[in-house]
C-alpha cells in the first residue's frame, strides 16, 4: 500500500496546497511508526499551518531539525524541495542499519511543506504566479495586500532592507510578528529552542547558502563555523550536477535585510541557521521549469543532508565523548581507592 501510495504522488511537478495536504496525510498513514502531523498555527485566512514530525518514538527528549518550505508563496521550488527530502529520508530510514535509522533514534525531523498557506494558493490563481506575501489587508488608507513573512520576525525589525509601504514586496507588516504565520512559527520554536539544533529555510533563487545575519553591523559568535558548515555543503551541492553555491551573509552576497527567520533563529539561540536559495540565478527565476525539480532538489538535498549530518556528529559524539569520560573518571577513582585501601 505504501509503494503504491507513494507512486501516485509525482515528486517531479509542481502541486497545488490541496494535493500537498493529502498528501501528508498519505505520508503520515504510510508510515504511523515515525510520522506525526502537528497544527502549530494559523494563516490569516484561517488555515492550518502544520508541520510533520518524523523520527522514532523513544518516549525521551529529542534534539531536532527544523525546516521550512514556501515562507514566499511564488517560490514553488521550495514546497517541492520539502516534499522532496521528506520522501528521501523515509525511504533511507527504511533501509537496515542506515545511517539515517540511527539518527532518528536521537533526532526528529521538524517540516513544514508550506508555511505561508494562503499565499502560496493564491499564487495559483489567474495572473497571481509570482505573489510573495501573505494574504493580510492593508492597514489605515493603504488598500494593498500582504505581508512579506522574512521582514516580519522580531531581530532588528523594520530596520534595513525593508518597506513600511503596504505595497511594497518588502512590507514588514504594522509591527515585528503581526503576522500570524510568523507569530506561529516563533511561539512553536521558543518552546522548544534549547533542543534545535539546526533551522533550515528553503527559498529561491540565486543559488546561495546564507547565513545570519542580514544587517551588517551584526555578526554570528560562531559565523567562522556557519561558514565552514555552509561552503562544504557547497562543495557536496556541486559534486551532484555542477551548480555552483555562494556562501555568505546576505548584505556580503545579496542584499542586507532584517525581519528574516534565518536571524531571529540564531538570536534565539539555535546554532546553527541557514538560508538556502535555491535554482536558478535567473534564467526563470521564480518560475523555474518542472524538468529541474528534480536535480535541484538532489543538489539541495546533498547539501542539506551535509549539514544535518555535521550537526548530528557535532552533537551526538560530543555527547559520547563526555560519557567515555566521565565512566573513566569513574573507573580511575575506583582504582586510586581499591589502591589506598590495599596499603
Amino acid at each position: 500500500m505504501s509503494c503504491t501510495r507513494r507512486a501516485i504522488h509525482d515528486y517531479n511537478v509542481y502541486h497545488p496546497y490541496t494535493e500537498i495536504d493529502s498528501w501528508m496525510t498519505g505520508i503520515l498513514i504510510d508510515n504511523p511508526d515515525i510520522v506525526s502531523i502537528e497544527r502549530y498555527g494559523q494563516t490569516y485566512e484561517k488555515r492550518d499551518i502544520n508541520l510533520l514530525r518524523i523520527g522514532e518514538r523513544t518516549g525521551a527528549m529529542k534534539k531536532v531539525a527544523w525546516m521550512d518550505c514556501g515562507i514566499h508563496a511564488r517560490e514553488w521550488i521550495s514546497p517541492a524541495f520539502c516534499q522532496y527530502f521528506i520522501k528521501q529520508i523515509l525511504q533511507e530510514y527504511r533501509v537496515h542499519g542506515s545511517r539515517m535509522a540511527a539518527m532518528m533514534k536521537e533526532m526528529d525531523f521538524y517540516v513544514t511543506p508550506v508555511l505561508n498557506v494562503d499565499g502560496y494558493i493564491y499564487s495559483w490563481l489567474n495572473g497571481t504566479r509570482l505573489w510573495r506575501k501573505n494574504r493580510s489587508p492593508g492597514t489605515g488608507s493603504c488598500s494593498c495586500y500582504g505581508t512579506d513573512l522574512n521582514r516580519n520576525f522580531n531581530v532588528t525589525w523594520g530596520t534595513i532592507g525593508v518597506s513600511t509601504n503596504c505595497c511594497s514586496e518588502t512590507y514588514g507588516g504594522t509591527a515585528a510578528l503581526s503576522s500570524p504565520e510568523a507569530a506561529s512559527v516563533t511561539r512553536y520554536l521558543e518552546q522548544r529552542k534549547a533542543d534545535v539544533l539546526l533551522f533550515l529555510t528553503i527559498h529561491s533563487y540565486g543559488q546561495l547558502i546564507l547565513v545570519p545575519y542580514g544587517n551588517p553591523n551584526l555578526t554570528a559568535p560562531n559565523y567562522g563555523q556557519l561558514m565552514k558548515v555552509g561552503l562544504a555543503a557547497a562543495a557536496e551541492m556541486k559534486k551532484v550536477h555542477g551548480m555552483s553555491y555562494r556562501v555568505g551573509t546576505s548584505p556580503d552576497i545579496l542584499y542586507p535585510n532584517s525581519g528574516s527567520s534565518r536571524d531571529w533563529a540564531r538570536l534565539a539561540g539555535i546554532p546553527y541557521s541557514f538560508t538556502f536559495e535555491l535554482r536558478d540565478n535567473g534564467t526563470f527565476g521564480f518560475e523555474l521549469p518542472e524538468e529541474q525539480i528534480q536535480p535541484a532538489c538532489e543538489e539541495a538535498y546533498s547539501g542539506a543532508m551535509h549539514i544535518i549530518n555535521h550537526v548530528h556528529r557535532e552533537q551526538f559524539n560530543a555527547a559520547v565523548s563526555v560519557a567515555t569520560a566521565s565512566l573513566l573518571g569513574a573507573l580511575l577513582a575506583t582504582c586510586v581507592t581499591v589502591a589506598n585501601n590495599a596499603f
